[in-house]
Formats: structure tokens, C-alpha cells, sequence
């Protein structure tokens, strides 16, 4: 391919870019509230941007908030057929005696996985997880090690885990945009399952015990996740609220009381419903407009991007988005479905906001001996046109 680029510009979905005088006044949008916090993240869900932060990336205790991970590892493990909800859990001495928040289960006696993960779930279970994690893998030791290759392969890489329960130790860890990453992994790929982080109440041996994330009695709109407390973690809260078609997720950690992490929770959650508006300009696969093809058995090839494409943008200024492609001139065949033809660029005023590869959306073949002929006779006409333009 040659380094000549036509560049083309988009209007945002189906609509025409505004003209100067539809333009909106910009909408000033203040700083994030002060935060009781030692450190927190909030992120748009559906574009992953990160809307406000502090110490985002400091390595912190997770306490209880590592059984999401826990959680997502026994999603992936019913999914795949290795374990079953109705599964009969021999519970050990060692989960039995675990200390810190139980669902009451008993040694030697069996108790469903189903039940156990409610129990891990709604009751924060200590005892639940150790008893998954045993039957999942054998021991908590051997869980763990599951627990790091899925963070490794979300991308978490300032966390570790040495046990399931996220009981104090110096080598388990992690961040806050860690836990936003995996918190945005269960959501989108097991959205059924995320229902169980809703359920507010769970009964088991006669003892009925509630979810400790108050937020979802406080504000309807939150839908989940998990708390998490340890005298040196602090009271931690990972949660995340759907307004509209709009999905923001927030990780507020040590805070100096349960009503604290509740509060800051919800504080930065308004602030992120309040100035912010998420977009889907344009979907996975989705034709975007075509591209010549040189000496290939057809002459265009649709272009389009390999994911949906999500921006998060100030209140009101979606009209003033400014969308242009650039598209390398000089396309020769054979071409493969995904091969990268050129960049999309979205920017709000002189600030580029993202750039997403634009990929071929099929295979063109090359073209026959004559085909392939008649194309380099065109490029040598349009050769010497352009060199006395």
C-alpha cells in the first residue's frame, strides 16, 4: 500500500454536523467533588472513560471487594460447564472456621453451589468463598492462581491475589481502575449473572442476613456490586448505576465509615449522571462507507471499525462532535477480512477524544490476469493526469 491517505469526514450516527449557529454554548463542567476517599475511579461503562479519579493506581487492599474476582471466576467456571448451581459443596474445617463476615455453614455437611454464591454474594461470605474455592480447584491456594490468570488477562496488572476471601495479606492487592476493569468484565459479558449483586436479602440455616450495599435501597437506579472492610482497608464500595441508556460505575475506597462509602458513592455518582452523556456513534461491523480496490475480483471493499464505539462527552455537546476518517489511497488486493486501511478520528473542538483503526469488512481476492491488467493500465492513466494537474 502507498502512504497517500484521503481523509473523509463522518456526521455523528445519521445526523448533519450542526452549522455555526446551532452550535451550543460549551457547558462548563467543574471539577469532581472533594471525596472522603483514600482513592476512587469513576468510569462510563459502555466508552470506558474514565469521567474523575484520585490515586487510581495506588496499590491498595482489597479487602471483601475480591470476591468480584472470586465471583467472576465461578461465573466462568458454571459457564463452562465445570461446575453446576445445583452441585453439592462438601464444606472443610478450614471454611467452616474462616473468620469475618459468614453465611453460617456447617462443617462436614454439603450445602449448593448455588446457595454458596448468594452467600458469597449478598452475606459476603468468608466461609462461601473458601468453600467455592475448594470445590472449584481443590484448595484456596490453587483458586488463587486461577484468580491471577483472569486478572492478567483483563488487563489488571498492579493486582494479586493470595486468597479468595480478600482477608489481609502483603501480596494481595490491587487498584482502583483494576477493580473498575473487572467490575466492567462481569457486567458485559455475564449480565445475567450480575443480577445476583441486586439481591438484597438471602435466608440460609434460618438466618436471614441483608446486602451490605445500602445504595440499593438508597437510589433506585443502583443495580450492584460489592462492599468490602478491613481495619487497614478502610470501608470500600464498588458499585454501578444505569440512568437512561447511561451506565457509570464507580470503586470508592477507604472511607472511615460504612455510611461514608455510601455517601461518597452516590456523591460521585450524581456528579457523573449530572455533567456527562455517553453515545454509540457507530457499531461493530457496521458499513461505514467504501474503499477502491486495486486488482482485486471487486473493486470496493466496505470499511467499518471491529468494536461498537462509545464516547463519553459533556452535557450538550454532542452536536459539536467533529468526525473524519482517513483512508490509505492506495489499496491493492488481496485484502483479508480486518486488515487495518486507515485511522477514525473523533474530537470535541481541538481536543481528539479517540482514534479507532478503520479495518476492511471482507476478503477481496486478487483479480484475474486481466483484471489485474486493466487496473494497473487505470493507475497509470490516473498517474499521468495527476502529474499534470
Amino acid at each position: 500500500m502507498s502512504a497517500s491517505f484521503l481523509v473523509m469526514s463522518f456526521a455523528t450516527q445519521a445526523q448533519d454536523l450542526p452549522t455555526p449557529t446551532q452550535v451550543p454554548t460549551p457547558q462548563i463542567i467543574p471539577s469532581a467533588p472533594n471525596m472522603a476517599a483514600n482513592a476512587y475511579v469513576l468510569v462510563d461503562f459502555d466508552s470506558g472513560d474514565i469521567l474523575a479519579e484520585k490515586n487510581a493506581d495506588e496499590r491498595v487492599e482489597p479487602a471483601s471487594l475480591t470476591k468480584i474476582m472470586t465471583g467472576f471466576v465461578v461465573i466462568n467456571e458454571l459457564i463452562n460447564g465445570n461446575i453446576k448451581m445445583s452441585d453439592p459443596v462438601n464444606i472443610s474445617s478450614k471454611a467452616w472456621k474462616m473468620p469475618g463476615s459468614k453465611m453460617f455453614i456447617e462443617v462436614g455437611k454439603q450445602v449448593s453451589v448455588q446457595d454458596l454464591i448468594k452467600g458469597m454474594v449478598i452475606q459476603s461470605g468468608n466461609d462461601a468463598s473458601v468453600a467455592l474455592a475448594e470445590h472449584i480447584a481443590g484448595s484456596e491456594a490453587v483458586f488463587a492462581e486461577l484468580m491471577n490468570k483472569y486478572a492478567a488477562n483483563l488487563g489488571m496488572t498492579n493486582t494479586h491475589y493470595v486468597n479468595s476471601t480478600g482477608l489481609p495479606d502483603p501480596d494481595h492487592y490491587t487498584t482502583a481502575n483494576d477493580l473498575a476493569k473487572l467490575t466492567r468484565a462481569l457486567i458485559s459479558q455475564f449480565p445475567e449473572e450480575y443480577k445476583w449483586y441486586s439481591e438484597k436479602q438471602f435466608t440460609f440455616n434460618g438466618i436471614t442476613q441483608y446486602n451490605r450495599n445500602k445504595l440499593l435501597w438508597q437510589d433506585a437506579t443502583v443495580d450492584g456490586l460489592k462492599t468490602g472492610h478491613t481495619e487497614s482497608a478502610g470501608y470500600c464500595l464498588v458499585s454501578s448505576a444505569k440512568r437512561e441508556d447511561m451506565r457509570l460505575i464507580s470503586v470508592v475506597l477507604g472511607t472511615e465509615s460504612a455510611n461514608m462509602r455510601i455517601q461518597e458513592s452516590q456523591k460521585i455518582l450524581n456528579y457523573g449522571f449530572r455533567f456527562f452523556e455517553t453515545h454509540k456513534l457507530y457499531s461493530s461491523m457496521q458499513r461505514l462507507n467504501d474503499a477502491r480496490v486495486w486488482e482485486g475480483n471487486r473493486d470496493q471493499v466496505g470499511v467499518g471499525l471491529t468494536d461498537d464505539l462509545y464516547i463519553t462527552i459533556p452535557r450538550g455537546q454532542y452536536k459539536s462532535l467533529k468526525i473524519e476518517t482517513t483512508i490509505n489511497n492506495h489499496i491493492e488486493a488481496p485484502l483479508a477480512q480486518l486488515d487495518n486501511l486507515g485511522t477514525l478520528s473523533v474530537s470535541l473542538g481541538d481536543t481528539l477524544i479517540t482514534e479507532k483503526p478503520i479495518v476492511a469488512l471482507a476478503n477481496v481476492e486478487e483479480g484475474s490476469f486481466f483484471k489485474k491488467l486493466i487496473d494497473q493500465i487505470k493507475q497509470i492513466i490516473n498517474s499521468l493526469f495527476h502529474l499534470f494537474d
